[in-house]
């Protein structure tokens, strides 16, 4: 039995394509371990399916002045040695890094015990923590085509993000169902995303009034961020956030209107939903999401409005053109080579084993 350690952590999103992969891995029969940190998001994700997790100290490297910056290469080093013991320990055949802080140990370990490694970027460019482990790492697979001329020559595979397959197999009846939606007018899903949201929030419900009437609008608007007053409106549900019901959410939606992160964007592609990206502005992050977004729209995936350039009649104009439009883009994710991310990506880790 061939054993493989994933790791990656810090956010959901250095998690999720972990667990996209985990059935392909336990149908091949892979013995899989967990490095991650003590008590981060991780552990909460990855014990649920499961697999042996194994917690080490972490630390951030961070470009702006704070005190745990005194204290966090403390951390680090503690979680060097420790990765270095569970690596030795468990003698893995392969790894596979979805980044975040809490990898580099682990990537670097791999490369002291001659392990083949194996990261993932999901983003436009690397961010610290990939650009830490490029040196150690085997392979270097990507989202996006651009990406590939960041990445060492002979390294970098461009393979698409893994999603979770279950989000394939959505009843768009049972959501119509759920949401006492009727059959006679199309569906937009509206995704806040957790971080920053208000700003999109805000646009749409200044739309609703005009949206509702060629349109019925699911808002997953974030935590805290549900409007009551308007609670019971014809045409409009909205939650803080969906879980068990999103793939059918999906399966009844005709377009997203959507923040940029990386792995959001790869859920729609795979899905071939015509989306309106909103990314999150380059104020309130390293500019990722502004990347991401138009490389999508470069590739014929998406349209693209930034943050700044919200106002009621751009977006409205932008919506009804996306709708008119979205066979072409439709057509465009059909037609992507990115669409078999996990078969790459477990190719990739076969021959490698």
């Amino acid at each position: 039995m061939k054993r493989i350690i994933l790791t990656g952590g810090g956010t959901a999103g250095h998690v999720t394509p972990n667990i996209a992969l985990l059935p392909r891995l336990k149908e091949l029969q892979y013995d899989i371990h967990y490095i991650g940190s003590y008590n981060g998001i991780e552990k909460e994700l990855i014990e649920q399916f499961a697999v042996p997790y194994h917690g080490i100290s972490t630390g951030k490297l961070r470009r702006y002045f704070s005190v745990q910056n005194f204290t966090d290469p403390f951390r680090v080093l503690k979680g060097m040695n420790e990765a270095k013991k569970l690596v030795k320990i468990l003698k893995p055949d392969i790894i596979f890094s979805k980044g975040g802080f809490v990898s580099v140990p682990v990537v670097l370990a791999a490369k002291r015990r001659h392990v083949p490694a194996i990261i993932h970027e999901s983003d436009m460019t690397p961010g610290l923590a990939n650009k830490l482990t490029l040196p150690a790492a085997t392979k270097v697979c990507c989202n996006f085509p651009e990406t590939l001329e960041h990445l060492p020559e002979g390294k970098a595979v461009l393979t698409g993000s893994p999603i979770r397959q279950e989000l394939l197999t959505g009843d768009k009846y049972k959501a119509r169902e759920f949401l006492h939606f009727t059959s006679d007018k199309p569906v937009i899903m509206v995704v806040g995303g957790s971080l920053g949201a208000v700003a999109v929030n805000e646009a749409v419900r200044q739309i609703l009034p005009e949206l509702l009437k060629s349109f019925q609008v699911i808002h997953l608007c974030g935590r805290g961020k549900v409007d009551a007053s308007l609670s019971g409106l014809e045409g409009y549900a909205q939650f803080e956030y969906i879980k068990e019901e999103l793939r059918h959410l999906f399966a009844l939606t005709d377009l997203v209107i959507s923040r940029a992160g990386a792995n959001a964007i790869c859920e729609l592609l795979a899905l071939h939903k015509p989306n309106l990206l909103i990314p999150l502005s380059a104020n309130a992050s390293r500019g990722d999401q502004i990347l991401n977004a138009r490389s999508f729209e470069r590739q014929g995936f998406s349209v693209v409005l930034e943050e700044e350039e919200l106002d009621h009649t751009i977006l409205l104009n932008a919506i009804q053109a996306l709708y008119k439009n979205r066979d072409s883009y439709i057509t465009a994710m059909k037609n992507s080579s990115q669409q078999n991310s996990i078969d790459t990506i477990i190719e990739l880790i076969e021959s490698l084993t």
